[in-house]
This record gives structure tokens, sequence and C-alpha cells, in this order.
């Protein structure tokens, strides 16, 4: 069993640019410009890959001690998904004048409608009374001439591969405001040549907010449908802050009456 271990970590160990490195700090007036140069770009690209390891190490750690990583969505649904950045360590964990479109993990991108756009957004873990997600996204917006904030979600293969007229599409969201900004949820259906678009306010009581979409009320062709994403749109934010602990999307058959 010894040997199997020495063995499994013994794959693991650090490579022999670490050890060269090491030798050559040990005198570092002796090393030439360019030989510095050079060392310095190896060593800042490997840390760069060991972060994105370390990240998802952690991530793989934290989802073993949260068994509620995959939300359960209302009662018989048939497919849900907490999008990326509410499970999965982003990398940086920070960012700051963001630009539109800001891509995110997990198909996940930012846009706003602002020419001057003071905001940051950044990943945090979430407080104890959240459960099921990891991290949770946290918006803070200073001065900011646009009238939205949104985040859009391309939903997965799983999300349309038998959707029908006869489903519910819900979405949850938990949610911190310093401020009572509204948030809407606007779900995108390509069918064909054809984008069918529904918004729906979310109805945010005591920290949670809800949306559905019954596509018996839409014109979507069911027998064509190509694609489809989310927008969670926050709108008006300036000089507050906004902290999305938790997103889930969920579809269910529509309960008969």
């Amino acid at each position: 069993m010894g040997e199997e271990k020495a063995g499994l970590f013994g794959r693991f160990r650090p490579a022999d640019p670490l050890t060269r490195w090491q030798r050559a700090m040990a005198a570092p007036s002796a090393l030439s410009t360019s030989a510095l140069s050079e060392m310095n770009s190896s060593m800042r690209a490997m840390r760069d890959r060991l972060d994105t390891l370390a990240a998802k190490a952690r991530t793989e750690l934290l989802s073993r001690v949260s068994p509620d990583d995959v939300p359960g969505g209302p009662e018989q649904c048939d497919w849900a998904m907490r999008p990326a950045p509410w499970r999965v360590e982003m990398r940086p964990r920070g960012l700051v004048s963001v630009a539109s479109p800001m891509e995110l993990p997990g198909a996940v991108k930012l846009f706003h409608d602002a020419a001057h756009a003071d905001l940051s957004i950044r990943q945090d873990r979430v407080p104890h009374w959240i459960e099921g997600a990891l991290f949770g996204l946290v918006l803070e917006v200073y001065q900011f001439d646009g009238s939205f904030v949104s985040l859009v979600q391309d939903l997965p293969q799983a999300a349309i591969d038998g959707l029908t007229l006869a489903h519910v599409i819900t979405v949850d969201i938990r949610v911190e405001r310093e401020h009572p900004v509204e948030v809407y949820a606007r779900l995108n259906i390509q069918h064909g040549p054809n984008t069918e678009t529904m918004v729906r306010q979310l109805d945010i009581r005591d920290g949670a907010g809800r949306a559905e979409f019954d596509l018996a009320y839409s014109k979507v062709n069911e027998k064509r449908i190509e694609k489809a994403w989310l927008d969670l749109i926050i709108e008006g934010p300036e000089m507050t802050r906004i902290a999305l602990w938790d997103m889930t999307v969920s579809r269910a058959p529509r309960a008969d009456l």
C-alpha cells in the first residue's frame, strides 16, 4: 500500500524546472538579463497554470462537503442546473472596470450599456444561510451612465432536448440588494429563423426571487428549437451593491389542472 501511495504522489512531484530555478536564483547576479527575463516569464506561466489547477482542486473539495450542488428544482422537474459562477471557482476572483461583454466561467457573459461604467464584480463564498451554491457573485456599481447590467447564460443541450410547449421554465435566485433595484429574467429560444423572447420581473421577497415562463403562451415551434439562452437583467444599478448568492434554472412539465 505504501508503495502505491509513493507511486501515485511521485507522478505529481514538481518538475525539474523548479529545481533549476532554485539553483540559478542562489546567485542571480551571475545571470544575464535575457536569462532572467526568460526565467521570469516561465515562472509566471507556471504560476498561472498552478493557480488554475488549485482553483479546480478547491472547487472539487468544496463540492464534496456540499452535496447539494445540483438543484432539485420544482416538483416533477425533468432538468435543472446551477450556472458555473455559483459552483465553480473563478480565476481571477474579481474584475474591476468591467467592459461589455465580459466572459465569465461556464458560458456566462456580463453585458451593460454604459459608456462609463465604474463597476466591479467578484466571486465570494456564500454566507452560511445559503444552501446549495458554493459561491456567489457580488456586483458593486458606482458611477454608471447606463440603464442595465445583465448576466447572459447559454442553456445546455440537455435543457432543450425534449423541450415542448407543455413545459414551464423556472428561474430562482437568492439576492441581497443595498437598494431595491428591479431584476428581470428574459428567456430567449431560437427556433428555425425566429427567436421567441419572454420577459418576467422577479418577485423578490425576503431575499428570494422567482420567475416562471410557461411555454404554452409562446409561439415557439417546438420541432425546430435550436438553442436557448437566459438573461438576468438588473435595471438602473448605479451607486449600489447587489449580491447574487444563488441562481438556478429548471424545467418541468406543466401541472394538469
